[in-house]
């Protein structure tokens, strides 16, 4: 579904990508492991379209993404949560995860919200809170939810997990799962490797903004891993 070839990214001098090639296959959940500073934000920054890329290429089901402005890469079907439960503070739960389905009708929303509750029940016991006022587990529910509410085919999420007790890291578990269950491709980053690498069938091992290792899970679980990373 996702091709990424020899991607550099430069910040001024400083570069942050190094020829980094990755592929994700369709209905996969694919993990990108390594510290702070390994790149793994510059990766989804460039799919996105946030920073502007130095070479090599990005292709989304067969569409060379350079040539997608960011602003309509959404359309495209990449739906994407940020690292830090950005959520809009002064507007409601509800309002915060429909803010991803501003394209869809009233009826759809409605019934979009109600599909994202089953996975996220807290979606509707406080769908009129603020969010501002919501645990930072719950804010990254809302985050993830509003991503999931425009229906993307690839979801891109960044450090999901980052700061989360573990109650809240089982929840988010689950629902990947259940994205990975309904055909909802996932691409995310990750510094807590262990619980990271529960949801994922295929990784790769960042530092330093190129690949240290790549494999199915059940590799980058080896002692070769705990020995380069954790």
């Amino acid at each position: 579904m996702l091709e990424i070839r020899d991607l550099t990214v430069r910040y001024g001098g400083i570069l942050a990508l190094d020829k980094i090639s990755i592929t994700v296959p369709k209905e996969e959940t694919v993990i990108l492991v390594g510290a702070n500073g390994a790149g793994k934000s510059s990766l989804i920054n460039a799919i996105i379209g946030m920073v502007p890329t130095a070479g090599g290429s990005m292709t989304f089901e067969g569409v060379d993404l350079a040539k997608v402005a960011p602003s309509m890469r959404a359309g495209h079907g990449i739906g994407y949560s940020p690292e830090g439960r950005r959520v809009f503070p002064t507007m409601t739960v509800r309002d915060n995860v429909l803010a991803g389905a501003s394209r869809i009708g009233r009826a759809a929303q409605a019934d979009v919200y109600d599909k994202l509750a089953t996975l996220f029940p807290m979606l509707r016991d406080k769908s009129d809170d603020l969010a501002g006022y919501l645990s930072g587990g719950q804010q990254q529910m809302v985050a993830i939810a509003r991503a999931m509410s425009a229906s993307p085919k690839l979801l891109l999420l960044d450090e999901p997990f980052l700061g989360l007790a573990p109650v809240w890291i089982q929840q988010i578990s689950d629902a990947i799962r259940q994205f990975s269950k309904s055909g909802v491709t996932v691409l995310m980053t990750e510094q807590m490797a262990v619980p990271a690498l529960k949801v994922a069938t295929r990784g790769y091992v960042m530092r330093g903004g190129a690949i240290l290792r790549e494999g199915p899970v059940a590799e980058l679980r080896s002692a070769a891993l705990a020995e380069e990373y954790l």
